[in-house]
């Protein structure tokens, strides 16, 4: 980005490593980037991790009050879902699912095949967590594009510069992949009321001025007041390779967060109600023909 020297130099409060869950019942291999459970240090991201996922996948289970975000890094996701969508991801797509008051959906590896992937649980705020269910494929072709010498900024959510992501979502999110090239800095604008994190899911940088290598996230808090712009600088020494980051913003929402199994709901009694609905078939059913014909 250009003309920034004025504003608030960000910097990075902590750099967290992943946690190897090893094979799982749905995956080959499971790792946790962001632990649940901590909701001051990531509100309003409620957790993250990255799946091998190998047949059967994460079979029919619900979700409410919040939004999952999946990136594709390489294979082929399925999905199917209680709204009657259905269809294939592949490398670089990205779905975006807003729970809200309730759905049921399933995520297999097509084809018989892995699906390597990379999924991301966001928070609504309570006046929210009822909102009608959507369902958004952002293929890779789709995101805005950003690029500067040694830069390229593949925005699937928010805003930066003139480059607009296409997710539409409840809670205003600035979500994109950055690739660098060895030797390169690049300044990403951010609401200073914003809580940041950058997963490094490749290479090696610094982060507002800490170094962060593969498999490592480091987070930066609200520094100011929401509506002041700050600025996030990461930059990459000599390498062989490039770097490429996973980098999302979100203001906090500041709320009680009770999760329990798939719901992620403000209260102990809104938990026992979205089960009790579940149970009841309030949030739809199960569709009869979901998988994709095979070699589709």
């Amino acid at each position: 980005m250009t003309a920034q020297t004025a504003l608030v130099a960000r910097r990075v409060d902590r750099v967290l490593d992943t946690v190897d869950l090893g094979p799982t019942a749905m995956s080959a291999r499971s790792t946790l980037i962001i632990a649940p459970g901590n909701n001051s240090w990531t509100d309003p991201f409620l957790l993250m991790g990255e799946e091998l996922v190998n047949q059967p996948g994460f079979d029919w289970h619900p979700h409410r009050g919040m939004e999952t975000v999946t990136l594709i890094l390489d294979g082929a996701l399925e999905h199917g879902d209680s709204m009657g969508n259905s269809g294939v991801l592949g490398p670089g797509d990205v779905q975006w699912m807003t729970a809200g008051q309730g759905v049921i959906h399933r995520e297999v590896a097509a084809r018989a095949e892995h699906a390597h992937v990379i999924q991301m649980w966001l928070n609504l705020p309570a006046r929210k967590k009822f909102v009608p269910t959507g369902y958004q494929d952002l293929r890779a072709g789709q995101h805005a594009v950003h690029t500067e010498p040694g830069v390229l900024v593949q925005v699937i959510s928010g805003e930066t510069g003139a480059a607009r992501g296409p997710a539409v979502n409840q809670w205003p999110i600035l979500g994109m992949v950055i690739t660098l090239d060895p030797r390169t800095e690049y300044r990403q604008v951010l609401d200073g009321g914003d809580r940041a994190f950058a997963y490094v899911m490749s290479g090696r940088l610094t982060v507002g001025g800490r170094t962060a290598r593969a498999g490592q996230t480091a987070w930066s808090d609200p520094v100011s007041r929401p509506g002041q712009p700050t600025s996030l600088t990461l930059a990459t020494a000599d390498a062989d390779e490039q770097t490429k980051v996973l980098l999302f913003a979100g203001r906090p929402i500041g709320e009680s967060v009770v999760a329990s199994g798939p719901f992620v709901m403000n209260t102990q009694a809104e938990i026992a109600q979205a089960y009790r609905d579940f149970h009841s078939g309030k949030f739809g059913s199960i569709p009869r023909h979901t998988r994709l014909p095979a070699g589709t």
